[in-house]
């Protein structure tokens, strides 16, 4: 389990400021397209880890916050994403195709 949660850290560090992208994303680059559940697993464990991990840019395929109780506040994860110029509404972000990094296609 610590292995795929390293890989999956690995991903979401690339991830760029002002992008965000799926859990489902991220477990299909690893070639597990049925673990998003636990791609979520990773990012609420990410808080521990060594590194700076930028959970707050993984959501669920709607680009619903998801995963915002798990930054302390439920306001955090939806500032640090506004803060990166994502809109939201609802705890949904507004422009999630236009602002949507697919690993697959990103990364080489």
């Amino acid at each position: 389990m610590s292995d795929f949660f390293n890989q999956v850290y690995e991903v979401v560090k690339l991830i760029p400021a002002g992008r965000v992208t799926s859990y489902g994303a991220i477990a299909k680059y690893l070639g597990s397209p049925g673990a998003a559940r636990m791609v979520g697993w990773a990012m609420n464990a990410s808080h521990s880890h060594k590194d700076f991990i930028p959970a707050h840019r993984v959501v669920n395929r709607n680009g619903l916050l998801t995963g915002k109780h798990h930054f302390g506040s439920p306001n955090v994860m939806k500032e640090l994403l506004e803060n990166e110029g994502l809109k939201l509404e609802e705890d949904q972000i507004t422009n999630f195709e236009e602002r949507f990094w697919d690993p697959n296609m990103e990364i080489d």
